[in-house]
């Protein structure tokens, strides 16, 4: 998307009906202040400053007529490159709600490895229950979407400003309850669904795992509830396990306050509230039924301690569930890309049967 910033913010300069008469042209002149047939960086507009290197392709550090016309003429139907070869199918209900909340995006490849029906890989996003929606995870599952191999999901859910637990729980439920009962139509094999959320997104990710056969959190969103909310697979990017001992190891954040993301999440300070709070930790839930976790925690997270997916990775180990734990030495609240190929060895193991269990694994930051 980035190859079109500069494009974008030429027409937001101006009203629309007058962008739509100026010509390139005239933008150059507009921004030529010293009208000397180029234009420098520090004449461009704040917003449009982003794509210069782009734009300025002799890399002579300023900006030709020629340049800026070629530029904003070329074709604007192709897809994003991380978008090539997959079709996305943006904004479906799947809890016969009009709520944007309450919709995902389908992610379907353009040529299918076979004629069989694929497994899915959905992601959820993460924000600390109260920022982020699905959009982020378009560009997750897409890559892997090229092979041919996955239809990707991207599941959005209502934020804890609007709604507290367990309404996220439902709506993840709900979701993978209406892939099920769509499968057939979008050539997914319901018997495969792998899902992967990276913080806030890697803790519901995890109670999908951990909470298959809990008919208190399933919910009766949707006109699905024939269907199975159970998980496959489950890949954890440094989410929250056990909300009671957040506070137990060192954070940038109190999660114990009342304005803590996980007292929001509750509707009340969770040590005020552990009941509440322990049904919505993915370790109370524990059992050998639950789904394979691949788990990856930087050893120097700020935000969600790396405590939560040692002892969440124990607990599965010990209940006698597959679970593999990615360390990042000195990591922080993000995933370096190398562990793209501990993800795909982890979704070929359980989606596809290939290869053996993954090992533990400490890698560097980058």
């Amino acid at each position: 998307m980035k190859q079109f910033i500069y494009s974008i913010f030429c027409l937001a300069l101006v009203p629309l009906a007058e962008a739509q008469q100026r010509s390139p042209e005239a933008l150059f002149r507009q921004w030529d202040k010293n009208k000397d047939g180029k234009l420098l960086l520090a004449e461009l507009p704040q917003n449009a400053r982003r794509n210069f290197s782009r734009v300025d392709t002799n890399k002579d550090g300023a900006i030709t007529l020629e340049e800026h016309v070629r530029f904003l003429k070329r074709p604007r139907n192709a897809q994003p490159p991380q978008l090539q070869g997959v079709r996305v199918l943006r904004n479906i209900p799947y809890a016969s709600t009009d709520n944007p909340r309450q919709m995902l995006d389908l992610i379907l490849p353009d040529k299918r490895e076979g004629k069989e029906p694929l497994p899915v890989i959905a992601f959820i996003h993460g924000g600390g229950w109260r920022n982020g929606n699905k959009s982020s995870g378009i560009n997750r599952v897409a890559g892997i979407v090229q092979t041919g191999r996955y239809v990707g999901v991207s599941i959005g859910y209502r934020l804890s400003g609007e709604a507290i637990w367990p309404a996220q729980i439902h709506d993840c439920k709900a979701a993978i309850r209406w892939l099920r009962a769509h499968a057939k139509e979008h050539g997914i094999d319901p018997s495969r669904i792998a899902v992967w959320g990276s913080s806030a997104g890697g803790h519901l990710v995890s109670m999908l795992g951990t909470t298959g056969g809990v008919k208190a959190l399933e919910g009766k969103l949707g006109k699905h509830g024939d269907q199975s909310s159970r998980v496959q697979a489950v890949v954890n990017y440094y989410g929250p396990s056990a909300l009671l001992l957040m506070n137990s190891k060192p954070s940038r954040i109190d999660h114990d306050a009342p304005d803590s993301p996980e007292s929001k999440l509750i509707g009340a300070p969770i040590q005020k509230a552990k009941a509440k709070t322990r049904q919505a930790s993915p370790l109370t839930h524990v059992t050998k039924d639950d789904a394979p976790h691949l788990h990856v925690h930087g050893t120097d997270d700020p935000l969600v301690p790396f405590h939560q997916s040692e002892i969440f990775h124990a607990a599965l180990k010990k209940s006698g569930v597959e679970s593999t734990l990615i360390t990042v030495r000195e990591g922080g609240h993000s995933a370096p890309r190398s562990v793209n190929k501990q993800v795909s060895a982890f979704f070929a193991r359980h989606l596809y049967t290939e290869g053996k269990p993954l090992p533990d694994e400490t890698v560097p930051t980058n």
